[in-house]
């Protein structure tokens, strides 16, 4: 049981310590910067919504406000059978002359909406969004001057867990998004991104490829096509996308759950990703499919420690069952003082690991994950 052990150990260091210094390494040797210049080529703004009412108003006054020329920019929406005032608001919005709108009266999915948007597109930039995030003034500025480098294909922004003038959270789940963020920088710096933030990403129209049908992360599955076509994946820290940073927690593991489903999901789509046809074959399996064997490790390396008599596992074993003690205070909310931070950090490491868990069930099972609002 000792190579369980030692293996589990192996996987988890690697996934959370060992590829974050091998990015830092790299950058270190073969830095790749980024050429960014005056550039202002016209954008189309997309989003498909459904059932925002209560944010979409606020969402379109948000990019209509953007610091980018008026005529420059184009926004698109796409309701998908939206059954409250959404259609309203957004039919109100038809006299601005930028502002054009897709109704469907039945349901169709997020994946089929960007479709429709991407097809009517004027812009030789494409910018996804979503509707709940609000987007800083500069941000549609500083992603659109990356693609003043002809070798950026796809430029990603940054989200933010918190309230703009307060600042961002540290604490769970943003904890966990500055240390995403880190990962990306490192990636970016040297190469390329996996993936992109839903919130905020920009492509070149030419290398927008269609969405198969259902897809669940677009924000991965169009940058790494992106990758495949020979455009590079770049991340822009200061272009700012502002998310509450508690959205609650059923609905926040909810969505946790549907985005690791999605990266089950993407094998199935694009098979490609593990063959030498994609290059970035290496650190997609290192930054996402690692990260579905985490919780694996966990349960190997918490079991085998149990069973194991010698004393050095004896104590590994408890240490990990006061790690779980601890994730526990987090979750119900004990943990007081200094140890709240520390427990807040290890509460969400063990919800996330628990929800890729439930999303491999879903795989497995064939229970599919569907977008909502």
């Amino acid at each position: 049981m000792s190579w369980v052990f030692w293996g589990s150990v192996a996987v988890l260091f690697y996934t959370y310590c060992g590829y974050p210094a091998w990015l830092w390494l790299r950058g270190c040797f073969r830095s790749w910067p980024i050429r960014s210049g005056d550039c202002a080529p016209f954008v189309s703004i997309v989003m498909v919504v459904r059932n925002e009412a209560a944010v979409i108003e606020r969402k379109l006054r948000n990019l209509l406000a953007l610091n980018y020329p008026s005529d420059g920019r184009e926004i698109i929406v796409v309701s998908d059978a939206s059954t409250d005032s959404t259609n309203d608001i957004l039919r109100s919005y038809l006299k601005e002359p930028s502002v054009k709108v897709l109704f469907f009266s039945e349901p169709r999915g997020k994946a089929a909406g960007l479709n429709d948007a991407v097809g009517i597109a004027g812009g030789k930039v494409v910018v996804f969004t979503d509707a709940r995030q609000a987007i800083e003034d500069n941000a549609l500025e500083l992603l659109v001057r990356s693609f003043a480098d002809p070798d950026v294909g796809c430029a990603s922004g940054e989200l933010m867990l918190g309230d703009q003038p307060a600042g961002q959270n540290v604490r769970g789940m943003g904890l966990y998004w500055r240390v995403e963020k880190m990962v990306r920088e490192l990636e970016s710096r040297s190469g390329s991104v996996i993936g992109a933030t839903g919130a905020l990403y920009a492509v070149r129209r030419e290398l927008v490829v269609p969405l198969p049908p259902n897809t669940i992360l677009d924000d991965v599955y169009i940058p790494m096509q992106v990758a495949r076509q020979g455009g590079r994946v770049i991340f822009v820290p200061r272009a700012h996308a502002w998310d509450t940073a508690d959205q609650g927690r059923e609905r926040e593991f909810s969505r946790k759950v549907r985005t690791l489903a999605g990266n089950y999901q993407l094998l199935e789509l694009a098979p490609w990703l593990l063959r030498s046809e994609n290059p970035l074959r290496f650190e997609f399996i290192s930054h996402k499919l690692l990260r579905l064997a985490a919780p694996f490790a966990l349960t190997g390396a918490l079991v085998s420690s149990i069973v194991l008599p010698q004393p050095f596992y004896r104590l590994a074993s408890l240490l990990q069952l006061a790690f779980y003690l601890l994730s526990l205070l987090a979750v119900l909310k004990l943990a007081r003082g200094p140890l709240a931070r520390v427990a807040d950090a290890a509460g969400t490491f063990v919800v996330l690991n628990s929800a890729a868990v439930v999303a491999f069930v879903k795989f497995i099972t064939g229970r599919r994950v569907a977008w909502v609002r």
